[in-house]
């Protein structure tokens, strides 16, 4: 699960590097740079998907600050 988490960040990454070439070449002009963003954040809905699937399948295990039962004084 760790690498798929892994491509999908370097996925996420090489399509912003992939809309600020075509930015700085194209100066915009070409439907480039929004293609790439576009798919940016299809990768990145994507990634968040994945993660909540798996959470639920149990994949992975949430970690973080165990709630406590007494709230603290």
């Amino acid at each position: 699960m760790k690498w798929i988490i892994l491509v999908a960040f370097v996925l996420i990454i090489g399509s912003l590097a992939s809309a600020l070439f075509f930015l700085i070449r194209d100066r915009g002009r070409t439907r480039n740079t929004a293609r790439a963003l576009g798919f940016r954040v299809g990768f990145s809905i994507a990634l968040f998907l994945l993660i909540l699937f798996a959470h639920q399948m149990g994949w992975i295990q949430s970690t973080g600050v165990p709630m406590s039962r007494t709230a603290p004084r």
